[in-house]
C-alpha cells in the first residue's frame, strides 16, 4: 500500500489535536496551588531539647524543694555564708556591691526591654518576643515561688545591702541565667567554635559572679542562688525550645 491509501502514519499523530482536560473544582483533598505534596501536621517538639528542658526543670525543682526543707545544698549554708563572712575585705566589697547592683533584677529588666526595643527596630519581633517573654516570665516566676515559700533570708546583722523581700530562690541569679541566656541564644547562630565557646564562658563567669555576690553581701543563702541559677536555668531553656521551633517551622513555610 502507498502512502496515500489511508494507512496511517506518525504524522498523523503528531498534528493530531489533544482535547485539554476538563475544568474542575478543586476539593478539600487537592493540593493547594503551588504545593505538589498535601500539607502535612505541624512537626512535633524534637525530643532532644525537650529532655534538656525536663531534667533543668527537674533539677530546678529538686534544688527549689531541697533549699526549701533544709537539705542537700542547704546543709552548707551556714558554713558557706560564714566563709564568705570571714573572706570580707573593703576592695572586695566594693566590688561586690558594684557587680550585684549592675546584676539586679531592674538592671536585667531595663537590659531586656533595650534589646527587645533594638529588635523591634530591626523588624524582628519574634525574636524580639523571645527575649521579653524569657525576662518577663523569669521575673514572674521567681516572684511567684518568692511568696510562696516566704523563706527568710540570711540574719540582718550579716546583711551587707539591703534586701526586703523573701529569699528563695534569688532573683538576681534566676534573671542573670535567663537574660544574659536569651542575649547567648540570640547571638549563637552564625558564630565560630571559639566565639560560642567564648560567649558561653563569659556568660557563666557573670552569673556566677552575680550569684555568689549575693552568698557575699550576706543576703542570700547559697541553696537561694543555686536554686535561682536552675529555676532561671529552666526557664531560659523552655523558651529557646518554642523559639527555635517555631522559628524552624516559620522557615519551612517560607520555603515551601
Amino acid at each position: 500500500m502507498g502512502p496515500g491509501d489511508g494507512a496511517p502514519t506518525g504524522r498523523d499523530d503528531v498534528h493530531r489535536s489533544v482535547e485539554p482536560p476538563p475544568d474542575r473544582p478543586v476539593g478539600p483533598r487537592e493540593h493547594p496551588a503551588g504545593l505538589d505534596h498535601p500539607l502535612g501536621a505541624p512537626a512535633p517538639l524534637p525530643r532532644r531539647p525537650l529532655y534538656g528542658v525536663l531534667a533543668l526543670a527537674l533539677g530546678a525543682v529538686a534544688a527549689v524543694s531541697s533549699a526549701f526543707v533544709g537539705v542537700g545544698p542547704a546543709a552548707v549554708d551556714q558554713l558557706v555564708l560564714g566563709q564568705a563572712i570571714d573572706a570580707r575585705s573593703g576592695p572586695l566589697t566594693a566590688i561586690a556591691v558594684a557587680v550585684t547592683e549592675v546584676g539586679s533584677t531592674a538592671t536585667m529588666g531595663v537590659l531586656a526591654a533595650l534589646v527587645t526595643l533594638v529588635l523591634l527596630v530591626r523588624s524582628r519581633p519574634y525574636d524580639a518576643l523571645f527575649v521579653a517573654v524569657t525576662a518577663v516570665g523569669a521575673s514572674l516566676v521567681f516572684s511567684g515561688l518568692k511568696r510562696l515559700l516566704d523563706r527568710a533570708r540570711p540574719p540582718l546583722d550579716d546583711q551587707l545591702v539591703g534586701a526586703a523581700n523573701e529569699s528563695l530562690p534569688s532573683g538576681h541569679a534566676t534573671m542573670a541565667v535567663a537574660v544574659i541566656g536569651s542575649l547567648v541564644v540570640l547571638a549563637w547562630v552564625g558564630q565560630s567554635a571559639a566565639t560560642r565557646v567564648a560567649m558561653v564562658v563569659g556568660a557563666a563567669l557573670w552569673v556566677g559572679a552575680v550569684g555568689l555576690t549575693r552568698v557575699y553581701l550576706g543576703v542570700h543563702w547559697f541553696s537561694d542562688v543555686l536554686a535561682g541559677w536552675l529555676v532561671g536555668g529552666a526557664w531560659l531553656a523552655l523558651c529557646a525550645m518554642v523559639w527555635a521551633t517555631a522559628s524552624a517551622r516559620r522557615r519551612a513555610t517560607a520555603d515551601g
